[in-house]
């Protein structure tokens, strides 16, 4: 949680936008540069209010006219992919698609393996996020994966195998859950990852697949079919 998306230049965003896709960058509740209360509005509130954000931002979309709104997706990696995977679950008629980025699908799990150098952080996280053996009950309300036969859209995963934050059971298991209802997955491992994408190789070739994952499922076919 954190962080704020700002005016600037973003590789990603441009990538989408040159492939025909209007992108917005949501600054839910929970984001930085906006005071304390903002920052501190999503504490133990995950999977809900900043998730009505998105959801509200999709209204926003479908409400300019320009946007088609049954062909509205949604990205997002790290906490945002938490993000994805819980719009995913728990309003699965807001988004047509989703693509998580190495994002959390068991905040019990993430919050019990905490890596050594995020130790001075953990009692932050627990007071953002929960304390797994208090708040276990409302963490697993909020973890995507003990949901996840819910989703019934179209979802992609992209994840690093040595990911120390979010680690590669995260998205295994909401792979695996997600396959057994029959909706489509696409899964893209890296070896040579971790938390994010260091090499260039592997950055073009997530920006490639998640333009044709979008292109399969929010394109006409027509259209699809020419490129």
């Amino acid at each position: 949680p954190g962080g704020q998306t700002m005016r600037g230049y973003s590789a990603l965003m441009q990538y989408f936008v040159n492939n025909g896709y209007a992108v917005l960058g949501i600054n839910n509740r929970g984001s930085s540069g906006y005071g304390k209360s903002f920052f501190t509005a999503d504490d133990g509130k995950h999977g809900r209010e900043p998730l009505w954000d998105c959801i509200e931002a999709k209204t926003f979309l479908a409400s300019t006219g320009v946007i088609d709104p049954e062909r509205i997706g949604i990205v997002g990696g790290s906490y945002g992919g938490y993000m994805v995977l819980s719009a995913m679950a728990f309003r699965p008629e807001a988004f047509k698609v989703g693509i998580n980025i190495f994002g959390v699908s068991n905040w019990i799990r993430t919050l019990e393996s905490i890596p050594p150098y995020w130790e001075s952080f953990r009692q932050a996280l627990y007071q953002e996020v929960g304390d797994p053996v208090k708040d276990r009950e409302r963490l697993m309300a909020t973890s995507p994966l003990f949901h996840a036969q819910e989703i019934r859209k179209p979802l992609m995963v992209i994840q690093g195998a040595n990911d120390p934050r979010v680690i590669k059971p995260e998205s295994d298991d909401i792979v695996a859950a997600v396959k057994k209802n029959g909706v489509p997955v696409d899964y893209l491992v890296f070896d040579d990852e971790g938390h994010g994408f260091s090499k260039k190789k592997n950055t073009l070739e997530a920006n490639r697949r998640m333009v044709e994952f979008l292109d399969r499922y929010l394109k006409p076919l027509a259209q699809a079919q020419t490129r």
